[in-house]
């Protein structure tokens, strides 16, 4: 069986408004497509031969970037896990974004690996939460690569090391979407060398007493982030059965 197509764009280093926006022109164009196939009104395009193309549909995508010092407060978070006031956030120089995703707080930045899929689920299984697990996954078998054991903690999206320890549960990927039509958009956020200071100005994801750690901590050394996106990259082709095709965003 043939895999399915998904588009791979690094956008490297963008603002977090750019890409959001992006992601969102991205989201509407296949939602647009099926409304218009739900509606009988196919878009058509002619081809160079006077023929008309009827067999438009949507596509996948894959970015990944990297964003400038950020906290994102999800559509059902609260403020108030952010420890800074506009002014403090100003001066430390942090921008800060209310977003339509799930989840509650969390920060991007710089050594970050940041993980959008514009996916149509109608392509895979109408199932956000075996979605989600997906998404976990995939970074989970990138940890197995390191000899990390990555874990799910039980009602807590993203993924985990210790769960099971007490007072050691720690956090290295947040997850956090939302899904339009079926269409996914926003994603994960993987600290590689992430400066994790940064987090002690918010409650991650309104948790408390649970740490937030980083591959660069677990591992002891810097990790080669070229190498961990090619690894995410290839893990993700395996969860969800496809294959990358990477284009560059001009």
């Amino acid at each position: 069986m043939e895999k399915q197509t998904v588009i791979f764009r690094d956008l490297g280093i963008m603002e977090y408004q750019a890409a959001w926006d992006y992601q969102e022109k991205l989201l509407k164009e296949n939602v647009k497509i099926k409304s218009e196939e739900f509606n009988g009104t196919k878009n058509e395009n002619e081809l160079s031969n006077g023929e008309i193309n009827m067999d438009k549909s949507t596509s996948n995508y894959l970015l990944f970037v990297e964003h400038p010092a950020v906290y994102t407060l999800g559509k059902s978070g609260n403020k108030e896990n952010i420890l800074l006031n506009d002014h403090e956030l100003e001066e430390k120089n942090i921008q800060f974004f209310n977003t339509n995703r799930g989840g509650d707080i969390t920060f991007h930045g710089p050594d970050q690996l940041v993980g959008y899929p514009i996916l149509d689920l109608e392509n895979f299984y109408t199932d956000i939460g075996r979605y989600l697990r997906s998404l976990e996954e995939v970074i989970i078998l990138t940890l197995k690569e390191y000899g990390i054991k990555g874990e799910r903690s039980s009602g807590e999206t993203g993924v985990w090391i210790d769960t099971a320890i007490a007072g050691r549960e720690r956090k290295i990927c947040a997850i956090g979407v939302r899904c339009s039509r079926w269409i996914t958009m926003h994603g994960f956020a993987f600290n590689i060398n992430t400066d994790l200071s940064y987090f002690n100005h918010i409650i991650p994801c309104g948790i408390n007493n649970k740490q937030v750690t980083s591959l660069e901590k677990e591992l002891g050394y810097k990790a080669d982030e070229k190498e961990v996106k090619e690894i995410v990259k290839r893990k993700f082709e395996k969860v969800f059965n496809v294959q990358l095709v990477s284009e560059i965003l001009l």
